[in-house]
């Protein structure tokens, strides 16, 4: 495990910190659309992601969802480290979006070192302050973007974050993130085509507009 963290946070932890993470952390594998966090749950640990990517997602009174973030490799959710040092329930429900790696780190030393690291602090805050901007960012997507334009964005930056313009997902699971219906969806992909943005294709989209 250590090595799998020194490749993928060596540039923010000293070699101390990521041996004591080695030794406290456990390493989990998700497959795509798995499951990580559950709304309603106490979370008793942070991910820090290996490899691949996990959507942070919110749900609303009746079930729908909506997309806040991704995190990726080099991550964790700031979500989650409130829900940790708060000892509350988690309100939002992390899936992985690819294949994923991540190691689980304990809430009681995630503490301990927030108090002996400067480096795993200035990583705490600074997942605050990055996971803060992007759901100001969702946001105004929400707030200021037309139908179109939010489903484009999305698009992009799930082939940007699997490293393919190809997508396999379905007009159905876009509509859940994107909190609107698949018929909405399904006709705005077809206008997204019909401009050149993107080819759809049996069971995956490609992004042709990167």
């Amino acid at each position: 495990m250590y090595k799998e963290l020194k490749e993928a946070y060596g540039f923010l932890f000293e070699d101390e910190l990521l041996q004591e993470i080695a030794g406290s952390g456990s390493l989990r594998r998700a497959r795509a659309g798995e499951k990580i966090i559950e709304i309603g749950s106490y979370v008793k640990s942070i991910p820090l992601l290996i490899s691949g990517a996990i959507k942070i997602l919110r749900e609303d009174k009746n079930g729908d969802e909506l997309l806040l973030y991704f995190i990726e490799r080099g991550d964790t959710c700031a979500m989650t480290l409130a829900c940790c040092l708060g000892d509350t329930k988690s309100e939002i429900r992390a899936v992985a979006e690819t294949d994923t790696v991540f190691v689980m780190i304990p809430i009681e030393k995630m503490e301990e070192w927030v108090a002996k690291y400067k480096s795993w602090r200035n990583f705490v805050f600074e997942s605050y302050h990055s996971r803060l901007s992007e759901m100001l960012d969702t946001i105004d997507t929400i707030a200021f973007m037309n139908m179109d334009e939010r489903l484009m964005r999305y698009l992009q930056d799930r082939a940007k974050i699997n490293g393919d313009p190809a997508i396999q997902s379905t007009h159905q699971q876009i509509a859940y993130d994107l909190h609107t219906s698949r018929v909405v969806i399904s006709r705005l992909l077809k206008k997204l085509e019909m401009q050149g943005k993107i080819s759809l294709q049996r069971n995956q989209i490609l992004v042709k507009d990167l």
